[in-house]
């Protein structure tokens, strides 16, 4: 732990050292003696850290030297803030000059040289006499080079490939069929509760997540709805939850729902499901207040809808079903018991070898034995078993590397207690390499049973330092290996995967999240709110709160000039607690707030550029978010993320070029002013950032010209708003130079047209100022853009080109909306080898005849119609859609037949139909056939609110 904040600072300070060699003046001498001695200490850290819990001398030589590199960090840091803070004040004096380049002046630095130069003494001396008490103590002989964790690992080859499908662990016997008859039985029944209870690690979301997302549960229910509850649930946050996942709603509807208080918001949920069969699974309930919170807002009707609920307390099972009769509650719920010798022996080998069939591995006597000493400590609990079997198979497959495992296994229980399950999970946690250990750690900083956005997981490491480089990769690229190995050793569990197989989303077991919280307060690396201890107050890093529970306690800890990074998972902020982090906290690296409906918010935000050594800026509102003219101070900031927030950003962001993520999806930049382009040498445009990886803003003057295609790192665009006046060569050109591309989005909003044209002329008349233009033909060849694997096009298409080599070469995604296309698009489409996702949407096509021809669409998995107000016909000739899983056919009105040939798809899983059309509804419910009755199995037609399922 304390060699991640030593790498850290080491390579910002060499960086500062060549970049400012001018910065520091006469200390310079100081802070390259300083920077040599951390290089020293890292080399001795990496063995050191893993070996803390063995002796307590080499712990307390540990804690010193973080202590001493924290210390480095904030004399640094502070200094060069308070020399950018003097040149500000003096350039107040001075506003003509804040159009010209801005350099550090001897003025500047002079009044706080002298108190730099005694300090880094200071430092320089209590480093000299912590590397003197290596040898002082006998630390040398303890502190060895070959420790198994030091550098190893997964290879890069290994981590890219490495399986990272999500943890299957809980093969107990009866579960699934137990659970699954209890949910869809009793049609005419009250709604009911039905709870998996057992104690943490044995599986219970698992087993919940396997039923749920049976096929005859599915088919069952006409909606669904899962949500993570936790000891921190919010009512209003489950219910919306659960509205998004029972209603289609819009973004203009979702941000209603946002606004709306919990009342209303019980009121919509409880009108929507009141004629419904639903299931709502409750995940992880800690009290009955959590149910008592939500039962009213669900629809008590005869119908036989149910809600599960995964619990330790099998008196909240009990509680939750009070209307039944003495001894029928014991029918509702389904308490896990550990595995027993042989199910246990089982999952081990799964996860130790990495295979599905766990007879194809081979152990001889001696390393059979000792597996099963292993497993045995692990006494059933398959948590336990998964994570030391991540261990495992990490090592080499020896008889002494097992012995190895074993013996620390013996020792990490003695320390947890023999029947505690912790002691293994720490002996997980001490064997990763220590480049993971950090990035592990910060897992805890998220909210109970939260699902963990991968690329923000990703984003906020790198800005914390965690992420060390190697090679020419990029941070990013490691980032991901870092996660795969994590998840490898099931350390955390992957929640959802892009179409590409990476990890979209993930989460951590509340047990492992426990001990990582535990362990980065013990290292001092950051707190949660709910366990900072306010009698013995300290001074914190990284705060991250989740609950507005503890406001006065709260606020001295924005008092903290020693906070670096500040997470807020609540409700909106509070003006007063904003004021305090503007004052106080002035070396903040990773800010993360939700402004809410701040409708000053400009002028709260005007100090954000005082925040001068910000890498990470995420902010969140209900409320347009402008940003002020100071945010081009923030010349360290790598990641800023407006959320969906409707956004103004100046035009000065330009000047950002450390900025690898710019994520506004709704951001409009300013156009500079006449007097400014004057003023500025040279252009300043978006060609200045060539270092970003993610561009997501609304179209603007900012896409004039070329600059675009400068950016050869991007891996993500995203331009919605009034596309039409830049469709011009310039615009297309750099398209075709963007061949890092992983996704592309491109959308001509027509709200954002009709908005633009008014602003810009005044008159309704006057809205053909402007030539009508296609992407298509524009768009050049995509042949060289090998990594792009998911394309939006939302813009009108003159046609498709019919060269398959014109699409990417391994597309597996493809959105088309307002193309209006004339020709049909599958003959063309169908040639595409690598498709598995296709979405025509609202006027992408407007023929009225639509065919899926033999041999076609060979890898498609999921086809969706949607709004494609002129088909009348969909044919699927023999042989067409093989690996078809998912068609779904909504709001196509003239569609009066179901598709021509659906009988021949037979890996069809879900058919889903949303029209109001008699002659389809009585297609489906009455035609003969026992191939009728399998696709009536696998169909749900809604009409308006009602929802059909057979």
């Amino acid at each position: 732990m304390a060699e991640s904040s030593v790498t850290f600072f080491l390579e910002k300070l060499s960086n500062l050292v060549i970049q400012e060699a001018s910065l520091f003046g006469e200390v310079e001498g100081q802070v390259k003696l300083l920077r040599n001695e951390l290089r020293w200490m890292r080399l001795f850290l990496k063995d050191a850290d893993s070996k803390c819990i063995y002796d307590e001398r080499i712990k307390l030589w540990v804690e010193q030297i973080r202590e001493v590199a924290h210390d480095a960090e904030d004399v640094i840091d502070l200094f060069i803030f308070k020399v950018d803070h003097q040149r500000q004040q003096r350039l107040k004096n001075l506003k003509f000059l804040k159009f010209l380049p801005t350099f550090v002046g001897f003025a500047d630095k002079l009044p706080f040289i002298h108190e730099l130069d005694g300090k880094v003494k200071e430092i320089n001396l209590m480093i000299e006499k912590i590397m003197a008490n290596r040898s002082k103590y006998g630390l040398e002989a303890l502190v060895t080079s070959n420790s198994s964790n030091a550098d190893h690992g997964v290879s890069q080859q290994e981590r890219r490939n490495s399986n990272i499908e999500e943890t299957d662990v809980v093969e107990i016997k009866g579960g699934m069929e137990a659970v699954k008859g209890m949910l869809i039985k009793g049609d005419q029944m009250r709604r009911e509760v039905v709870s998996i209870v057992g104690m943490g690690g044995l599986g219970k979301t698992t087993l919940a997540k396997k039923v749920y997302n049976h096929s005859d549960v599915k088919q069952h229910f006409e909606c669904h709805a899962w949500v993570y509850v936790s000891q921190e649930f919010n009512p209003r946050e489950l219910l919306l939850n659960i509205i998004n996942s029972v209603m289609s709603l819009s973004t203009e509807e979702k941000k209603a729902m946002r606004e709306m208080g919990e009342v209303e918001l019980g009121g919509k949920l409880h009108g929507y499901l009141k004629d419904k069969k639903y299931l709502v699974v409750m995940d992880d309930v800690w009290s009955i207040d959590a149910w008592s919170s939500l039962r009213f807002h669900l629809s008590d009707s005869m119908n036989g809808s149910k809600v599960l609920m995964t619990t330790r307390n099998k008196e909240i099972a009990a509680q939750a079903n009070p209307h039944e009769v003495v001894g029928h509650t014991e029918s509702l719920f389904y308490e896990l018991r550990l595995m027993d010798d042989g199910e246990s022996w089982e999952l081990f080998l799964k996860k130790t070898f990495g295979v599905t069939n766990f007879t194809l591995v081979s152990l001889s006597e001696p390393m059979e034995e000792l597996g099963r000493k292993i497993v045995g400590k692990c006494k059933g609990l398959p948590l336990a078993i998964v994570v030391l079997a991540g261990l495992l198979s990490m090592k080499e497959k020896t008889q002494a590397s097992w012995e190895k495992v074993l013996a620390s296994v013996d020792w990490h229980l003695n320390q947890g207690g023999p029947e505690s399950c912790l002691g293994i999970l720490a002996l997980s946690y001490n064997d990763l390499p220590y480049y993971l250990k950090s990035c592990f750690l910060y897992c805890g900083i998220f909210p109970e049973d939260s699902e963990i956005w991968a690329s923000k997981l990703i984003h906020l490491w790198i800005a914390e330092g965690f992420i060390q480089r190697r090679g020419k990769e990029t941070l990013e690229d490691i980032g991901e290996d870092y996660l795969n190995e994590l998840i490898h050793r099931s350390m955390i569990q992957v929640a959802e995967k892009n179409v590409n197989g990476s990890v979209k989303s993930c989460r951590i077991h509340d047990l492992l999240r426990d001990l990582a919280i535990s362990e980065a307060r013990d290292a001092r690396l950051f707190e949660v709110q709910e366990n900072i201890d306010f009698t013995s107050p300290r001074s914190i890093r990284r705060l991250s709160i989740h609950q507005h529970l503890l406001k006065n306690n709260i606020s001295q800890h924005l008092h903290n000039s020693h906070l670096r990074s500040l997470i807020f998972f609540t409700n909106p902020i509070e003006r007063k607690d904003w004021r305090s982090i503007q004052e106080h906290v002035k070396l903040l690296g990773v800010l993360d707030l939700d402004l809410g409906r701040m409708e000053d918010n400009c002028t709260l935000l005007k100090g954000i550029g005082e925040l001068i050594h910000l890498k990470f800026l995420c902010i969140k509102g209900t409320d347009r978010v402008n940003l002020p003219s100071s945010i081009d101070r923030l010349t360290n900031l790598q990641s800023l993320d407006l959320y969906l927030n409707d956004s103004y950003i100046p035009h000065t962001i330009w000047k950002l070029q450390q900025l690898r993520h710019l994520n506004c999806r709704f951001g409009e930049i300013s156009s500079p002013s006449k007097f400014s382009k004057c003023m500025i040498n040279g252009r300043l445009g978006v060609e200045q950032l060539t270092n970003l990886q993610t561009l997501a803003l609304k179209a603007g003057s900012w896409l004039d010209g070329d600059g675009l295609g400068k950016l050869t790192q991007l891996r993500e665009l995203y331009l919605r708003g009034w596309l039409t006046p830049y469709l011009r060569k310039g615009f297309f050109d750099s398209i075709a130079e963007l061949t890092a591309l992983r996704t592309l989005f491109l959308i001509d909003s027509k709200y954002d047209k009709k908005n633009t044209l008014l602003d810009r002329v005044g008159l309704e008349w006057q809205k053909s100022v402007v030539e009508e233009r296609a992407l298509i033909p524009g768009l050049m060849p995509f042949s060289r853009h090998s990594f792009l694997y998911e394309v939006c096009l939302d813009a009108k298409l003159d046609k498709l080109p019919e060269q398959t080599e014109f699409y990417p070469p391994n597309l597996l995604r493809l959105y088309l909306g307002s193309c209006e296309l004339k020709d049909d698009p599958m003959l063309i489409l169908r040639k595409l080898p690598t498709l598995r996702i296709l979405q025509l949407a609202e006027d992408s096509y407007v023929g009225n005849r639509m065919v899926c021809s033999s041999g076609g669409f060979v890898q498609l998995e999921s086809l969706v119609l949607n709004d494609l107000d002129e088909l009348e016909e969909l044919i699927v000739e023999e042989g067409a859609l093989p690996n078809l899983r998912s068609l779904q056919v909504w709001l196509c009105h003239n569609m009066k037949k179901l598709p021509h040939g659906l009988l021949q798809l037979k890996r069809l899983e879900k058919f889903r139909l949303r029209t109001d059309c008699k002659e389809l509804i009585e297609e489906i419910q009455q035609t003969e056939g026992e191939e009728w009755d399998r696709i009536r199995l696998i169909t749900s037609i809604n009409k308006r609110n009602k929802v059909f399922v057979y």
